[in-house]
């Protein structure tokens, strides 16, 4: 016979559970096709690969901690792997996309991703890692936001803006691909694409009229959150808005010292977060450039990626020359610009308690130190 106690424990037990689920991590679910599209990025048509019909793809936008569930369906003639650049994968790297960790999607068949967030926040994008596909799209970019519990170490933005950098070639990725495997040169890029779109027509010189380029969409006096990707294959390019500072306050899930730049190098496969404040008077619409870097041939300095920076009440279409970018012949531009970025150490962590312990509410502080970290200052001797 069951005693009232042993019917009061079952349900004591039964409530613990069921609190415990409903208490744990969210799931967010995609489901994602994976296909050829045929766009003009430079003007003339060719096939690129896009998720859901979209190039560049989906953001995933989500949130520390949160288990990401994705479905993809491989409908290239190809098998097909994307991997989640940046993500950690604890004790799941066989999610992680590369060949080696998973075996290839065939196809016609999905595999279903399934990865946890853990203890990450910051700007990272996804990519196909097999058969030189990057080189025909397939990208999308990953916004891991911060906890309510975590606060943001700057201002809450107006505005959250991703944009992919990337050099471009009108061959397709299996004839590239096939060149690699000889071992012949890429060669001069086609073109730089912004958010996959062609130039704005800057110069009639040198960009030829009826490409669709990017134009982005601000309002006066706000600040905005803008996440930048290369996501191309194999050309450094320089990320720069045209009279706008760029603070940058994140790269790829470390917050860093907060410091103002006029341009930033950023290299195939980096990601860097800015804040940019529409803080200029509008009489007309603004440049966004992504140009190579590290190169000095006539044919690469045709090579620009150009899309508008749109104010609400912009008095006219962006004319005259391109701000300007860094000497090329500088080579130590690129790499002091690298050491100057440093760590936020006092920004708070992905987690309340970063050292894991258990027992602080024990401990009796007796001495706070509060660790700093600034720019370097240059004393002279």
């Amino acid at each position: 016979m069951v005693s009232g106690f042993q019917v009061s424990f079952f349900f004591f037990v039964l409530g613990y559970l069921v609190c415990g689920s409903l208490a744990g991590d969210p799931y967010v679910f995609y489901d994602w096709t994976v296909s050829y599209l045929t766009t003009s990025p430079l003007g003339d048509k060719q096939q690129v690969i896009g998720i859901d019909g979209q190039f560049p793809g989906p953001i995933l936008n989500i949130t520390t901690n949160w288990n990401v569930v994705v479905n993809v369906k491989n409908d290239l003639d190809e098998p097909l792997l994307l991997t989640w650049n940046g993500i950690q994968h604890r004790k799941n790297s066989w999610q992680d996309g590369v060949l080696g960790t998973n075996c290839p999607i065939p196809a016609g068949w999905n595999w279903t991703y399934e990865f946890q967030v853990k203890d990450q926040i910051g700007s990272f994008f996804y990519f196909p890692s097999l058969n030189f596909q990057r080189a025909a799209g397939g990208y999308g970019g990953i916004i891991i936001n911060n906890r309510d519990v975590i606060p943001l170490p700057f201002g809450m933005p107006d505005g959250d803006i991703t944009i992919f950098i990337s050099d471009w070639y009108t061959k397709s990725h299996k004839g590239l691909r096939k060149d690699v495997e000889k071992g012949v040169d890429l060669g001069v890029p086609d073109g730089i694409l912004i958010n996959g779109l062609g130039p704005y027509r800057y110069d009639p010189a040198l960009v030829k009229d009826g490409i669709v380029y990017q134009i982005i969409n601000v309002e006066p006096g706000k600040t905005y959150r803008f996440r930048v990707h290369n996501v191309g294959i194999s050309t450094s390019l320089n990320f720069r808005i045209q009279n706008h500072n760029l603070l940058l306050v994140e790269t790829e899930g470390s917050y860093t010292v907060q410091q103002n730049y006029s341009n930033m190098d950023i290299h195939v496969g980096q990601s860097y977060s800015f804040l940019v404040t529409m803080d200029q008077n509008a009489s007309s619409d603004y440049y966004i450039v992504a140009s190579p870097r590290f190169v000095n041939s006539s044919d690469w300095a045709k090579l620009n990626g150009v899309s508008i920076l749109h104010y609400s009440n912009s008095q006219g279409l962006a004319t005259g020359p391109l701000p300007d970018p860094p000497n090329d012949y500088d080579t130590y531009f690129s790499m002091n610009q690298a050491r100057s970025i440093r760590w936020n150490v006092s920004a708070g962590a992905a987690r309340p308690n970063p050292q894991g312990s258990f027992k602080y509410g024990d401990i009796t502080v007796t001495e706070v130190y509060v660790v700093l970290n600034r720019p370097a200052e240059f004393i002279e001797q």
